[in-house]
């Protein structure tokens, strides 16, 4: 943030470019919210260490350790989810933000994406001089095509500084020390910052993250312009007990564990939704990162544009050591690569095929797969695909197949198929499974079928924040949604515990069908029918408004909601938090004298964000 300071100094229309970045993010949360599928952001990134001694000048596998490290964190596929606390487990987010070794370099030749230099500098500031070779460092490659990254010596305890967007070309980037290179796996060598988490927090900047507790000085009144990042006093080291308290945000209290705070490596684990909408902001249109998308970092030189990245990955046959994988033939393909891993692992075991399906063997029981697939043409390869997952069967092949996982988050939904049947497990009592399905404006209509359920699990529909249904039957009884006449496009499926029931070991079933023709209940569990007219889960009564407002907001359950209202540069202006009741409830906000404009209200109910635009006019 001093390294920001002194940019505005330095330049006052700095100042005015950063502003324009937060306003993309309030408009792009406005326009998108945390409900709508993202698209993926693949960033190539250029590796440039600088070093004066053979121990600074670190290794490649180190260097590819570290991207690695950043896919899986900004992923969420990282080794240690399972250390969030089970309070922040729904706000947790995959970002659809991913990184790789730059594979040409500005003039389109063939690179690894790392350059190095031995330097007589033995260490660097703030100044930027790594950034320039006249000073000792490595020159920048164009910041619109590429994520520059500084690798060197950092004097004054600096574990790295990053570059907002909007500043300028010749030093936006990332530096980082090099003891801090690494992964959970091939870890660096400066202790409680060794596992590359300097790096994955940087970058966040690099994207417009402010840190968690807002600058302020232990003041309560700082914000990093994210609403379901919790207000806190001031940053965290080492790693606190949870709860740690601070700002009266208890009961949960600081979320210590964001890569946005400066807590130990492992004890960060985490970026939220909010922060996930806030870094896709600077790749939407007009945003200040835009350009990265069209950037041919990622593509090999030998023509990897012709060779198409296969699609349509499916896991079949699974038992509890094998499992047949298959995806879509690409056209002038000679071969394909595929490599898999458990989940969020650091290495990959790879092969090459002549068709487009293999056989994994040797694998083992009731646990979490990932694999990708890249085609090989005559013209060259093509970048790898997304990862498929599945898990293996219990030992002996006993139990049920679920190959969705990981799908514990709306944005994690696993895509599944239409007018099929499919299964999924709920394996412990905070675990909820998320599908994502896409109607047609030839088949609009809805019907959910939730059967064979092993323990009380209940169903819930949305498009985007927007909540179109729920089935809330007791017991074992089969839940079922039906929804006709609504708008084409990806809906999101919930399947999750009443009071947190689960079974581990057997599967439900699942069925999202599509039709023509309006569906009709078929007395299956407690139907909730919704016709053309949208259902909200909350209106706001009026809008505009000059003062006031009645927000009336459904609930399926008794429960705490946290409701806040956010102005145009992201600053929350107004913080409640009130209990609700089962089924309808009024709640009347006494706003702050805001002035006119325009204002996003988020009520969050648990896992669930649900937005709407408020209107002051006075």
């Amino acid at each position: 943030m001093e390294y920001l300071q002194e940019q505005i100094a330095a330049d006052p229309a700095r100042g005015a470019a950063l502003q324009q970045a937060d306003e993309q993010a309030v408009q792009y949360a406005l326009d998108h919210g945390h409900g709508e599928e993202r698209s993926l952001v693949i960033i190539p990134v250029v590796v440039h260490v600088v070093w004066n001694n053979s121990t600074q000048n670190v290794s490649d596998a180190r260097v590819i350790a570290q991207i690695d490290q950043l896919n899986l964190d900004y992923a969420r596929a990282n080794s240690d989810v399972g250390n969030t606390p089970s309070a922040f487990t729904g706000l947790a987010a995959n970002t659809d933000i991913q990184f790789c070794l730059a594979q040409r370099d500005p003039s389109g030749n063939a690179t690894t994406g790392i350059e190095r230099r031995q330097t007589t500098v033995t260490s660097f500031s703030t100044n930027d001089n790594v950034k320039r070779y006249s000073n000792g460092g490595l020159d920048a490659w164009p910041s619109g095509s590429y994520l520059n990254l500084w690798v060197c010596n950092l004097g004054s305890g600096l574990l790295g500084y990053a570059q907002f967007p909007g500043g300028p070309a010749s030093t936006d980037g990332v530096a980082v020390l090099y003891s801090s290179v690494g992964s959970m796996t091939v870890p660096g060598t400066i202790a409680s910052y060794k596992y590359g988490r300097s790096a994955t927090h940087e970058v966040g900047h690099w994207m417009n993250l402010r840190h968690i507790w807002g600058d302020d000085g232990n003041s309560c009144s700082g914000t990093d312009q994210v609403a379901d990042t919790p207000n806190q006093s001031n940053e965290n080291y080492g790693c606190p007990n949870f709860p740690h308290v601070s700002c009266s945000n208890g009961p949960n209290g600081d979320m210590f564990m964001n890569y946005m705070d400066y807590s130990d490596d492992l004890c960060m684990n985490l970026f939220t939704n909010g922060q996930a909408d806030r870094m896709q902001s600077v790749f939407g249109a007009g945003g200040a990162r835009a350009s990265i998308l069209n950037s041919l970092g990622c593509v090999t030189t030998g023509g990897g544009t012709t060779c198409a990245t296969p699609a349509g990955l499916s896991t079949s046959a699974i038992t509890s050591s094998a499992a047949s994988i298959t995806w879509n033939a690409v056209s002038g393909a000679t071969s394909y690569d595929v490599q898999f891993r458990t989940t969020g692992s650091g290495s990959w075991t790879s092969g090459n095929v002549s068709s487009n399906s293999a056989s994994l063997t040797g694998l083992t029981a009731t646990t979490g797969y990932e694999w990708q697939s890249r085609s090989n043409c005559a013209s060259g390869t093509s970048n790898w695909s997304g990862s498929a997952t599945f898990t293996t069967l219990g030992s002996g092949g006993s139990g049920c197949s679920d190959i969705y996982e990981p799908n514990a988050s709306k944005t994690a939904a696993a895509l599944i198929p239409v007018n099929t049947d499919i299964t999924g497990i709920i394996s412990s009592g905070t675990d909820k499974d998320w599908f994502k399905f896409t109607t047609t404006s030839a088949q609009p209509n809805i019907r959910i079928d939730l059967t064979n359920l092993p323990a009380d699990y209940d169903l819930k529909l949305f498009k985007g924040s927007t909540s179109y249904g729920s089935s809330l039957t007791g017991g074992t009884s089969n839940e079922q949604i039906v929804y006709n006449g609504g708008s084409p496009g990806t809906y999101t499926v919930q399947v999750y515990g009443y009071k947190k029931a689960f079974n581990a070991t057997s599967c439900y079933t699942l069925r999202a069908s599509v039709s023509a023709n309006n569906f009709r209940e078929s007395g299956l569990g407690n139907v909730r029918l919704i016709g053309d007219k949208v259902t909200r889960e909350f209106s706001l009564y009026p809008n505009p408004t000059a003062g006031d407002v009645l927000l009336e907001y459904t609930s399926e359950g008794d429960g705490q909601v946290e409701i806040a209202v956010m102005d145009a540069v992201g600053k929350t202006v107004y913080n409640n938090s009130t209990l609700v009741a089962a089924g309808d409830n009024s709640i009347e906000l006494a706003l702050p004298q805001l002035p006119n404009g325009l204002y996003l209200l988020r009520v969050v109910d648990g896992e669930n964000s649900m937005v709407q635009r408020l209107v002051v006019a006075h």
